[in-house]
């Protein structure tokens, strides 16, 4: 029923993902962080596969964010955009979010319940023309721009949640 991999781009939604920067606020622009030889092949790959799905475009913003690789429990590499300079100019979204309990008392007497794990959820939804920029990355490979929410940023539980 559901695809194992997102086959692209989502399509366009009333929701988009927005990012609001503090008053004043300059582009960033930080260098690639060093990596091993292994590292920069699976980063190859990984920006080839990015790049086929249509979720990340060559970039010419003045913003830019190093990227670096987290490894996963199954011993594969994930690849992480290190956002905490925008992160500290971004202002955060204080979207009401439910108390667990009251969510709860909602589900009593209920007599069937449904799970779904999103995979990949974040690359669910797109950024809003205007932020693309913004969220721009840097490798030695080249300079790319996410059109989809990508892992890290700040607002992405608030986001999740509207989902």
């Amino acid at each position: 029923v559901f695809p194992d991999e997102l086959p692209g781009i989502p399509p366009v939604r009333e929701v988009e993902f927005s990012i609001e920067l503090i008053s004043g606020a300059e582009p960033i622009s930080k260098a690639p962080y060093r990596m091993a030889l292994i590292e920069l092949k699976e980063l190859k790959d990984q920006l080839q596969e990015l790049l086929e799905r249509g979720f990340i475009h060559p970039s010419m913003s003045p913003w830019g964010a190093p990227v670096l690789f987290v490894n996963k429990k199954d011993g594969s590499m994930r690849l992480c955009i290190d956002y905490h300079e925008l992160n500290k100019i971004t202002i955060r979204n204080r979207y009401p979010l439910p108390r667990i309990d009251d969510l709860f008392d909602q589900l009593q007497g209920a007599m069937h319940f449904s799970k779904i794990d999103l995979r990949s959820g974040y690359h669910q939804l797109r950024v809003k023309e205007q932020d693309i920029s913004k969220i721009a990355f840097r490798t030695r490979y080249g300079h790319y721009e996410f059109l989809v929410m990508p892992l890290v940023l700040l607002m992405l539980q608030l986001y999740s949640w509207i989902l």
